[in-house]
């Protein structure tokens, strides 16, 4: 009967897309023998129908893929290599040995290509974007093992697992506030990314709680990686209007930053301190050393692959937890006390 549903449910599409069931199956999987055009018309169709391929308990039980799903929001833009390395490797770590990693985007997913929820038992999202919000009911239907790592989501049927960012942008704020900094520039994250939106709220929570005016023309927008930090720090410096402090949304773009400064003939964090964000495992062997807030990467992963593993073998038994970890400035030797 599930078959015969998801026939059904193939049957239909194919007739939406005035083609045969076998050319719907072959697209849905991805196959080359199909034009690009009509695999993405035939994608598009099952998207908006909420087409389900069908999985069942018995046979995730029985007959096992040993493959988890990573699905990071873009691999292209905005994920840093540094965090993206940061997770697979903790959740290689944390998995039983005889399991792998299919790494892929949400964008993808959702986009030019249809993956199959068929070949794997359990699925990780490392949600960045509401825009992901999609996806992530997609791969609920399907009833697999699901964890959302990173961002916090608005339901509560769903295992999360999510970083304090709009706290972490308030302390790191704080902190320069506390060593007499008044005078800021701020270097942006991705646009479109809930970190980025929680980490400058935090940054604008702590200047108006102490009574600071923010020159907008300080305020550049990066993409989380060292080449935009570097690009926005030029500008910065370039202007003319040069801020005591500066305020990464990254590490990655706080080296780029920092690069700029000594390129240009200034020192961090005698002429200019800087602050970044994650404390990536690099940020303490920088010149300076980097002061940043601890995103704790390590320990979302650890945890959000532990439920993972414990619904797979358990089933959905063990009811929702939904957790927030808390931030920590970690103080280090590039911001200047005034």
């Amino acid at each position: 009967m599930a078959n015969e549903k998801n026939a059904a449910t193939i049957i239909t599409i194919a007739k939406i897309a005035n083609v045969s069931h076998t050319t719907v199956s072959r697209a849905l999987n991805g196959s080359e023998l199909v034009k690009p055009e009509t695999r993405k018309k035939i994608i598009d169709i099952a998207h908006e129908l909420g087409y389900v391929p069908n999985l069942n308990a018995k046979s995730l039980v029985t007959n096992r893929s040993y493959m988890i799903g990573v699905f990071f929001t873009n691999l292209t833009t905005g994920t840093s290599a540094s965090f993206l390395n940061d997770v697979l490797e903790q959740s290689q770590a944390m998995l039983p040995k005889n399991y792998s990693l299919s790494i892929n985007s949400v964008d993808n997913a959702m986009g030019g290509q249809f993956i199959s929820m068929n070949n794997f038992d359990g699925v990780i999202v490392i949600s960045q974007s509401a825009s992901d919000d999609q996806f992530i009911e997609y791969v609920h239907k399907t009833g697999l093992p699901l964890v959302v790592l990173n961002r916090v989501i608005k339901r509560n049927d769903i295992d999360n697992y999510a970083f304090g960012d709009q706290r972490g942008g308030y302390i790191a704020t704080e902190y320069a506030i506390r060593m007499g900094h008044q005078k800021f520039a701020v270097i942006k994250g991705v646009k479109s990314f809930e970190s980025t939106t929680q980490r400058t709220a935090g940054f604008m929570d702590a200047i108006n709680e102490y009574g600071i005016e923010l020159d907008e023309s300080l305020v550049k927008q990066g993409d989380y990686r060292p080449k935009s930090g570097n690009s926005a720090m030029r500008q910065i410096i370039s202007s003319g209007n040069l801020p005591t402090c500066v305020m990464c949304e990254n590490d990655d773009m706080a080296v780029g930053a920092i690069n700029a400064c000594v390129e240009l003939g200034y020192r961090v964090p005698e002429d200019i301190s800087v602050i970044g964000f994650d404390d990536m495992d690099y940020s303490k062997y920088l010149i300076p050393a980097l002061t940043t807030v601890r995103k704790p990467t390590s320990e979302l992963v650890e945890r959000g692959v532990a439920r993972l593993i414990e619904i797979m073998e358990v089933g959905d038994e063990l009811g929702i937890e939904q957790v927030i970890v808390n931030p920590e400035i970690i103080v280090r030797d590039s911001v200047l006390k005034i």
